[in-house]
């Protein structure tokens, strides 16, 4: 996957538009030590068997990835949280693209 496919920078860029450079930033620095939470919560749920747990954790993904342009992120989050039940494969996949995209929005704060 190329970052390309990863980020949409135009998000990010419409937020410093819209939020300044510095607060846009802090957001996404927040998101990033925040998904850490995140994805225990989607472990901790694929481990109960909590379907409930498991599409909020998706959601929360899904929801703070749109808001900094990380397209397939919250793409592959969205399918988890409308999906019928749990899916250890797609919970392990999706934590692998979020090690790419993270090192990609990464990159967006030293632009």
């Amino acid at each position: 996957m190329t970052h390309d496919d990863l980020i949409d920078p135009s998000v990010f860029e419409e937020l410093q538009d819209a939020m300044g450079d510095d607060f846009a930033a802090e957001l996404l620095e927040t998101f990033l030590d925040d998904a850490v939470n995140m994805f225990a919560e989607l472990t901790q749920a694929v481990q109960a068997g909590d379907t409930d747990s498991y599409r909020r954790a998706s959601h929360s993904l899904k929801s703070n990835a749109q808001t900094f342009g990380a397209t397939a992120l919250a793409e592959k989050a969205r399918e988890m949280e409308l999906s019928s039940g749990i899916d250890a494969d797609a919970a392990d996949a999706l934590s692998a693209l979020f090690q790419q995209t993270k090192t990609r929005l990464e990159g967006l704060l030293d632009e």
